[in-house]
């Protein structure tokens, strides 16, 4: 039995340590269709719950409710437009709405880069030049730029991320440090970028590993996240053979239990 074809207009999963719930959206007049329809469903029978009323929401606002600040460290903060935050003495705040573009500060991959990307910032190097790789929403190239990369050159092989991007680097008021192309790493020339962040799945970031090398000037640093911890010692021999050397990791979790990493390196 199609839970959509009994009259279901929504669907959602929750896990906990009981098992999987599953909860069922339809029109009140069409709720008890659908749980008769259910009951008689095979192959096996549903334990099934309360037929149970939803309460008007405004739905274009009320998606915003679960989202705060971030507070990366007591110098960084990432919060959407709309969230107050206070900001302590000294830290800096990094504007982001979500939109098309990944990276809001809320995911661990994010949050991990943005912690890397504190810590190389704390004592910033005058002049240093910084590349941002598959850049998405723009938050690791504001974040860096913000807290006292001179500059930052980012890039995104998708135009609305570019786009977006964009957007969020003027909004933040870093267009004179940060520059955003929509493109590939073959656009970018040169070899001497003081630092690399890149915010990918390990299949992505895997082909790029000797071209980045090739872009990295002697003892720059480089951030690779978006990995999962189990990915860590086979991308860890990834680059050792692109000439970039492990130095340290940095863990977190993410709603589901999933565990992610973010590896701090020297070419």
């Amino acid at each position: 039995m199609c839970a959509y074809d009994a009259g279901a207009l929504g669907l959602e999963e929750r896990s906990d340590e009981r098992g999987v719930t599953l909860l069922l959206y339809a029109p009140a007049e069409r709720a008890a269709a659908l749980r008769a329809a259910l009951a008689g469903g095979e192959p096996a029978p549903l334990e099934l719950g309360e037929i149970e009323p939803v309460p008007d929401t405004d739905w274009s606002e009320g998606w915003k409710a679960g989202l705060g600040a971030s507070v990366i460290s007591e110098r960084l903060v990432v919060r959407p437009s709309w969230v107050a935050h206070e900001k302590a003495s000294g830290q800096v705040e990094v504007v982001i709405d979500p939109g098309q573009a990944f990276g809001t500060g809320t995911h661990p991959s994010t949050w991990l880069a943005l912690e890397w990307i504190d810590l190389l910032c704390v004592a910033p190097v005058a002049g240093a030049r910084w590349l941002d790789v598959g850049t998405g929403s723009g938050v690791l190239a504001i974040a860096a730029a913000a807290l006292g990369s001179a500059r930052v050159l980012a890039f995104d092989l998708d135009p609305i991320a570019a786009r977006e991007a964009r957007e969020n680097v003027a909004r933040n008021g870093c267009s004179d440090r940060v520059s955003v192309f929509a493109g590939g790493l073959e656009a970018v020339g040169g070899s001497n970028f003081d630092g690399v962040l890149a915010n990918l799945l390990r299949s992505e970031s895997v082909p790029l590993l000797a071209g980045l090398a090739e872009r990295t000037r002697a003892r720059g640093q480089a951030v690779f996240s978006g990995l999962l911890d189990s990915e860590v010692p086979a991308f860890s021999e990834a680059l050792l053979a692109a000439g970039f050397t492990p130095k340290a990791v940095r863990r977190g979790e993410d709603a589901s239990g999933e565990r992610w990493a973010a590896l701090l390196t020297v070419r």
